[in-house]
């Protein structure tokens, strides 16, 4: 039994940060996990910046409510879960995600948390497990699914290398360069054939 395993921003929906970032005009808030591939000390890079701006969870949601997924991305999704089952795996947080899975039709995900204080302020975060996304994959193929995962970010590379088959979706040119090995897409067409061909659809 497959199950497809995808990254959420940057696949899906654009990168929340950056969008945060052009909203506050900070641009230290764009960097990404496609910049740093140590993703405690990005997300602690961001809460310092955050807490020196005075900003918060707040407005960060406020943002994320005007993001829409990217053209397209329903549309494969929904094509994507009538063929096999889908989960996403994400290292945003549930206080971020709710408006975008209602965006692309409630499909399951499992992401990490924050912690806020009452002001608004967020104190830290709280990652689902250690590797989350690498973790997440060698569960579900002990439950017996035989996995194939597609992302953009340095994040994503253990999840698509454990599976099956893996793809890059929309990556950046440094992270195709430095993994030639892996097929790289740019448009939700061919990734969708890719999957479907790796599943045997």
């Amino acid at each position: 039994m497959d199950i497809v395993c995808l990254d959420l921003e940057g696949v899906l929906v654009p990168e929340i940060w950056i969008a945060f970032s052009q909203k506050t005009g900070i641009p230290e808030l764009s960097r990404t996990t496609r910049d740093e591939p140590d993703y405690a000390k990005l997300m602690d890079f961001r809460i310092r910046t955050l807490k020196s701006h005075g900003l918060g969870l707040r407005q960060i949601q406020e943002v994320i409510a005007g993001i829409s997924p990217m053209e397209g991305a329903r549309e494969f999704l929904d094509t994507l879960r009538e063929r096999t089952q889908v989960v996403i795996l994400s290292d945003t947080f549930t206080q971020f995600a709710a408006p975008l899975m209602r965006a692309l039709g409630w499909p399951t995900i499992f992401c990490n948390s924050l912690t806020v204080a009452p002001s608004g302020e967020i104190t830290g975060f709280r990652m689902r497990c250690e590797n989350s996304k690498l973790t997440t994959v060698r569960a579900l193929q002990s439950c017996g699914f035989d996995t194939v995962a597609a992302g953009d970010s340095y994040n994503d590379l253990a999840m698509i290398r454990a599976g099956k088959a893996g793809f890059l979706f929309k990556s950046t040119e440094k992270i195709k360069a430095d993994n030639p090995d892996i097929p790289a897409f740019e448009e939700y067409g061919g990734l969708l054939d890719a999957i479907l061909s790796a599943i045997g659809e």
